[in-house]
């Protein structure tokens, strides 16, 4: 006989883990009002294996791509980020979040259901072709990365450089794939006229790190592969060693920036964790299931640099935290990058040189 049916007394059923998926899980998203859990009713349903969920790309209905800020702390000022959610499936993603303004879960639906904004080659040339557009750098990959895997079907993030390239206007891109590489003949071009940078983010060198923590992304030699080869084409590159994770992964801070000064970066940043809402659960998920004997000691310390909570979105020190294991990791990596000549500010990118191509039907210009 089944147990009665008194919920609070069943057993919780955790998530399968599912290979090649940053977490298990699907928590609810902070706007709804009901939430679900699974538990064992002695039946034996909620612990028959299921088939693990495929990717889905949506079309995404956007008018606008040009996203723009005026945070103090973020040093640029307009982005455009081609897909929502991402299929990296990276457990610490601090855009997990933001999956939930769109009624998904910020689990494992950020990395699952996944939407691709089709049209954002055509909005970007009608928003730079606007009267009152001031040209500054664009940014690619502020929140999702451009060359998640689905970009290899959909094409997206090349066909914005096609715009971009043809209206000579300056981009960066933040990435964690290889797939960049592809673009070279676009990317170089361009940089040679200091109208291109990429920065490739390397949390870790731990290839089974790296296989649990950021499950579909290209592997640490693959991204040390990417830097030698955007160096060798002449496209300036960052190295982005990010996010610390204190007692996790910060041990490797240098390494990483030997390791990306060797294949050919020139600078470097430096990100510490964050946990805004929902990813601060998925994070402590993370860690019981992968790294139980680590799990008190990387959230004692986090609390450490965060005011004695998991996340701080205070600006100014959202991005680096407070006392003394933060301030340590910032002295470490000013004298690192200074020893292996990774400290020059970032580059500058042209600005003067935007010019709308003429549009079908335009009148020629007799200048």
């Amino acid at each position: 006989m089944p147990p009665a049916s008194d919920d609070a007394a069943l057993p919780l059923v955790p998530p399968p883990l599912l290979k090649g998926r940053g977490t298990s899980s699907n928590p609810a998203n902070r706007f709804e009002h009901q939430h679900s859990v699974a538990v064992d009713d002695g039946w034996g349903s909620a612990l028959e294996d299921k088939p693990a969920p495929k990717t889905t790309v949506t079309p995404d209905t956007s008018r606008t791509v040009i996203a723009r800020n005026d945070s103090p702390d973020i040093p640029f000022d307009q982005s455009l980020n081609p897909y929502r959610g991402c299929e990296h499936g990276c457990v610490y993603c601090f855009a997990r979040p933001t999956h939930a303004w769109l009624g998904l879960s910020p689990g494992l639906e950020f990395e699952t259901k996944l939407l691709a904004k089709r049209d954002a080659a055509r909005l970007l040339e009608k928003a730079l072709r606007r009267p009152g557009y001031r040209c500054q750098v664009l940014v690619l990959g502020s929140n999702t990365d451009p060359y998640q895997p689905i970009e290899r079907q959909e094409r997206i993030t090349r066909s914005v450089l096609e715009v971009l390239a043809a209206f000579q206007h300056p981009v960066a891109i933040i990435t964690k794939s290889a797939l960049v590489t592809r673009d070279l003949d676009l990317l170089a071009p361009m940089a040679a006229a200091g109208l291109a940078s990429v920065g490739v983010s390397i949390t870790t060198l731990e290839p089974s790190l790296a296989r649990t923590l950021e499950p579909r992304a290209a592997s640490p030699q693959r991204r040390l592969d990417t830097i030698r080869q955007l160096a060798a084409a002449g496209v300036p590159s960052a190295v982005l060693a990010s996010p610390m994770i204190p007692g996790l992964n910060d041990h490797e801070l240098e390494r990483i920036l030997e390791a990306a000064a060797e294949a050919g970066a020139t600078t470097a940043s430096m990100l510490l964790l964050r946990l805004p809402l929902e990813t601060k659960d998925l994070m402590e998920e993370w860690l019981a299931t992968h790294a139980p004997l680590a799990r008190d000691r990387v959230l004692s310390l986090i609390r450490q640099t965060r005011n004695g909570r998991l996340n701080d979105p205070e600006f100014g020190t959202r991005f680096r935290g407070t006392g003394p294991y933060a301030d340590q990791l910032q002295h470490r990596f000013r004298l690192a990058t200074k020893r292996l000549g990774l400290a020059k500010r970032p580059w500058t990118h042209d600005t003067t040189q935007f010019r709308p191509p003429p549009a079908p039907g335009d009148q020629l210009s007799l200048l």
